[in-house]
């Protein structure tokens, strides 16, 4: 007995220093998912919804916070140069990978200094024109912006937004002139649209949702490859008159570069079984947004192409922000 005593006793010296050196399973602390946004908006709803889901089925707090400034690049500096330990996470957007053309001097890069975790969610911009304008499709629009090259104005939440993008794009391909009008925000921007001081905008669903139900706007078109459920009866630029057009805004969820495989794996994984939860998809739908997921790969080759996507438009449109 005595012998049977002494080995377990030397096994538990022997495995002693091995247990006190492991790593504890990730998480062990709460974790921040970072946003460069302030409190009420998309961005900010997106990433309540993804931390509440996350926080239950990991078993540990997931808290949002809110950096707002430079179009979310203040936000995503400061996550770069965090510990790259799964315990500050970012929720990046198109924004940034406009922004890695727009902004000559980033302190970071969107593609080398981030690790990406999952795509979250999607939405598309809508063309929406004041009703009082004697358009309803966008074929009508293109033939009344040729015939009043220099009365149709559009509003933007600012240079290099989506909304601008999408504008310029859109001008390119349909071969019209409209002047752009910048605000400071989205909010100014549609209510000088409804007061007919801008005559069209592209704003993301979430934004123009309730102005469109209430009849104080109206939808031409939805910006995406394919009709959407939020509006199954409003037609997409590309099948209207410009084959080929299409913009959606997303927010993807990253860790800082050189974050472990093991954490980056298991946030996939949860974020991927937090999208099918019923009341996250049915909160997403009423923003007008589509759950994604899929594989930190596919993250990856998402946010090459938009980065690639967005630079051949800005250099077009001769946008900087700087």
């Amino acid at each position: 007995m005595m012998y049977f005593y002494r080995i377990a006793l030397a096994a538990m010296a022997a495995t002693a220093p091995l247990l006190s050196n492991a790593e504890p399973a990730y998480p062990s602390k709460p974790v921040k998912i970072v946003i460069g946004y302030a409190p009420g908006g998309s961005a900010d709803t997106v990433a309540r919804l993804l931390a509440n889901r996350l926080s239950i089925q990991m078993g540990q707090s997931f808290v949002v916070e809110n950096r707002p400034g430079a179009a979310s690049s203040i936000a995503a500096s400061g996550v770069a140069r965090s510990p790259a330990d799964g315990y500050t996470l970012f929720l990046g957007s198109n924004a940034n990978a406009i922004n890695a053309t727009l902004y000559k001097k980033l302190s970071f890069d969107i593609q080398k200094d981030f690790t990406p975790i999952a795509l979250v969610t999607s939405f598309p911009n809508v063309m929406v024109v004041n009703p009082a304008l004697p358009v309803k499709t966008v074929g009508e629009f293109i033939a009344y912006a040729k015939s009043h090259p220099d009365g149709v104005n559009y509003g933007s939440s600012g240079i290099g937004s989506s909304t601008h993008l999408a504008a310029e794009m859109f001008k390119s391909m349909a071969g019209i002139k409209m002047e752009h009008v910048q605000y400071k925000g989205s909010a100014p921007a549609l209510t000088d649209l409804m007061a007919g001081q801008v005559q069209v905008m592209f704003d993301n669903a979430p934004s123009v949702l309730p102005f469109i139900r209430s009849g104080k706007l109206r939808a031409l078109a939805v910006t995406s490859g394919q009709p959407q459920a939020f509006a199954p009866q409003v037609p997409t630029v590309s099948s209207s008159a410009l084959p080929g057009y299409e913009v959606k805004s997303w927010y993807g969820l990253f860790a800082p570069a050189n974050a472990p495989p093991a954490v980056v794996n298991a946030l996939n994984q949860q974020v991927n079984v937090a999208l099918q939860e019923a009341s996250v998809r049915s909160n997403l739908a009423a923003l007008g947004a589509s759950p994604e997921g899929g594989t930190p790969e596919a993250m990856r080759k998402h946010l090459g192409q938009e980065v690639t996507k967005w630079a051949a438009v800005i250099r077009s449109s001769g946008a900087t922000a700087e």
